[in-house]
């Protein structure tokens, strides 16, 4: 398994994903900070409190990283049906169902620790620009931090498996568009915050999409054998 990861890994040659995601993680933070500091300006507040900035934090981050992994199912399936060069790694001795379970194992395991890396990173350095700007008052404990750990992990769980869905509409047609705009409609669905009512600190909902994700990937995975490639 781990060689067949191996292999992917220098086919699709990942810098790109990782020089994205420092871009990204950059431009989360910069506009967190840029939006608050005006709405202080103009005398209004942009986080109400500490919860809130793990929620709206968290909630930039897996749509973020839901979105790389349409990217990342464009590149390791979609293409590779679409462009035949699948059927090379078809050749080799190695039943088809592996070849795909290792793909979509990347773009999950890859999206869950790409969530729980960038969280630490834009939440750290929130934390620590926060006193220079006073974009929210008060101090931040250790409780509080302890607190959102294991909800940190749970939503990056969920969301690696909610990332699998855009699988389903992008191999329908082998479609590319297909597969990123269904990701951008997930992310629309699950990021939804505002004081009165936030689906993104609802756990459920992505969970529930997990599930959704996870089974959609196993019955790919177990139609692999029936596709026709030629």
């Amino acid at each position: 398994m781990f060689t067949l990861m191996k292999l992917e890994f220098k086919k699709v040659k990942m810098g790109w994903y990782v020089k994205g995601a420092v871009i990204a993680n950059i431009l989360i933070l910069s506009s967190l900070f840029f939006i608050g500091y005006i709405e202080k300006l103009e005398g209004n507040v942009f986080f109400l409190d500490y919860d809130e900035v793990f929620i709206i934090i968290g909630a930039f981050v897996r749509a973020t990283f839901i979105i790389f992994a349409a990217v990342l199912i464009v590149k390791l399936v979609i293409e590779e049906f679409k462009n035949k060069t699948i059927t090379v790694l078809f050749t080799y001795p190695i039943d088809r169902k592996k070849f795909i379970g290792v793909k979509l194992f990347i773009v999950g395991s890859l999206t869950f620790i790409s969530i729980i890396i960038s969280n630490l990173f834009v939440l750290g350095s929130f934390f620590a620009l926060n006193p220079y700007f006073q974009i929210i008052p008060g101090t931040l404990s250790l409780e509080m931090v302890v607190q959102q750990i294991i909800p940190i992990i749970t939503f990056a769980f969920a969301a690696a498996g909610t990332s699998l869905i855009s699988l389903y509409f992008g191999m329908r047609k082998l479609s590319v568009p297909a597969t990123i705009i269904s990701s951008i409609v997930i992310v629309f669905l699950i990021s939804s915050h505002n004081p009165v009512f936030s689906v993104a600190s609802i756990v459920y909902i992505p969970l529930l999409l997990a599930v959704i994700g996870i089974l959609i990937a196993f019955l790919s995975i177990r139609r692999i054998d029936k596709i026709d490639i030629i």
